[in-house]
């Protein structure tokens, strides 16, 4: 694949040329357009997830799958791969932070705090409301991304993004 131009059958019926980004890079991973031009797809690093949440993705390559668990930020991928498509584990994984969306329980007045249970940050926190159920909202200065909350939520209200994304789509 060169320049980033898919053209696989599936792509060329789509009328894609060329590799849609994922919702999440992998953790340390270096900009789209340089992951996919250098990335070779082998699958070594979704082999080497302790977590299994590595997956294939469009083209092949691979992608965060936030339903299959957390990222506990060991840097296998990033040991494993040959490839120069990461960052040095020294910095920080990613910018990704936890997006709670309207369809979350307690917007519908039921009780439920089971994101708060999963993060280990304490990013996640619910305030008490006179009359209704307590409302979560995320602390973004204290979230990693690390995904625990997605896969905990019981109606899928939660993703990751970029701090600024303006939340759930």
């Amino acid at each position: 694949m060169a320049d980033g131009i898919n053209l696989s059958r599936r792509g060329l019926f789509r009328g894609r040329l060329s590799t849609p980004k994922p919702g999440v890079q992998l953790p340390w991973s270096v900009s789209w357009d340089e992951f996919v031009a250098d990335c070779t797809r082998c699958g070594d690093c979704l082999a080497a997830c302790p977590e299994q949440i590595l997956v294939k993705g469009d083209g092949g390559f691979p992608t965060v799958d936030f339903l299959r668990g957390e990222c506990t930020f060991c840097g296998e991928c990033v040991d494993v791969c040959q490839a120069p498509v990461f960052r040095p584990t020294t910095q920080t994984p990613w910018e990704y932070v936890a997006h709670i969306g309207a369809g979350c329980l307690a917007s519908a007045q039921v009780f439920c705090q089971r994101c708060q249970d999963s993060c280990e940050q304490q990013a996640i926190r619910f305030s008490p409301q006179l009359g209704r159920v307590p409302t979560p909202s995320v602390h973004t200065e204290s979230c990693n991304g690390c995904g625990a909350c997605v896969a905990d939520c019981p109606v899928g209200s939660i993703r990751m993004g970029l701090p600024h994304d303006g939340g759930p789509r």
